[in-house]
């Protein structure tokens, strides 16, 4: 792709990072050669217009016009080539981003919440289940809102302005909003969603590279809508489940991995936190 992305990267588009991204590169890579085509035909057409009309060449007017169809049938061939380009390439891969969602237990289902100015990320603990929200709850040791009476939400991973998720697995986010309407914006994932108040609005993609990446708020949203950055951090199964493991001991969840983490190969699973310390083993003559 980065043979054919000539324009996109001379205009700035940073390098794709999903797996879906590619398509999107090429219809934009297309589109914006066809563009530059149209300009250059409509430029020159406007100066071959200037000098063929020119006043000293009629100093009368004709008021007959045009009489060949020359200029019907180009008019024509745009507006099919774009209804190509939108009929049989952007509404398709549109539908496919929005109907087709990866399986749940394959994917890792993140919850995330924007406010002015910053974004909250939840991660279900080893429960799997992420823990109820209400409004009322939020303050600033609990942006996210949770209740501190729901057992489901004792676990789960609360980070602000930073999400780690594994390389090569779907992953799917759940987006809101505290306030005003946002967009949670991944340049990199091709991927952006709306994050509205009282909605909860998914969107998934598939990371292919590890790095860091910047999150970014499409939206104008308010005098600090500049501000309003995070990042996405794309690891590798062995540094994403250190990150895991780091984020339970800050929050006292120490012994147990979120259900969405994957498991490594070749290295026993962890053992669930919520089982009770056993007692010391008495000797045994069977064991």
């Amino acid at each position: 792709m980065s043979s054919l992305a000539l324009i996109n990267e001379f205009l700035g588009q940073p390098p794709n990072a999903s797996s879906h991204g590619y398509q999107i590169d090429h219809i934009l890579e297309f589109c914006h050669w066809f563009m530059g085509a149209l300009f250059l035909g409509w430029s020159a057409f406007f100066i071959f217009v200037l000098i063929r009309f020119r006043k000293s060449r009629r100093p009368a007017a004709d008021h007959t016009g045009v009489r060949s169809g020359i200029s019907t049938h180009l008019e024509f061939s745009v507006v099919l080539i774009e209804a190509v380009l939108l009929l049989g390439f952007a509404i398709p891969l549109w539908a496919k981003r929005v109907n087709q969602f990866p399986p749940g237990k394959e994917a890792l289902v993140v919850h995330v919440v924007g406010q002015q100015f910053s974004w909250n990320f939840q991660l279900p603990g080893p429960d799997g289940q992420f823990g109820r929200r209400d409004i009322s709850f939020v303050s600033n040791s609990n942006p996210m809102g949770l209740d501190p009476n729901d057992p489901a939400g004792k676990d789960d991973i609360i980070t602000q302005g930073e999400l780690h998720v594994p390389v090569n697995r779907p992953v799917i986010l759940e987006l809101a909003s505290k306030d005003v309407v946002h967009d949670f914006f991944l340049p990199h994932m091709r991927i952006a969603g709306d994050a509205i108040p009282g909605s909860l609005i998914p969107i998934w993609f598939t990371p292919l590279k590890t790095g860091t990446y910047e999150v970014i708020c499409g939206q104008l949203c308010g005098l600090g809508h500049y501000s309003m950055k995070g990042s996405l951090a794309v690891d590798t199964l062995e540094d994403y489940q250190a990150w895991l493991k780091e984020r339970a001991e800050l929050a006292g969840t120490q012994g147990g991995s979120p259900a969405g983490a994957p498991k490594a190969e070749n290295k026993p699973a962890a053992q669930p936190e919520n089982k009770p310390a056993a007692p010391a083993p008495s000797p045994s003559p069977g064991r």
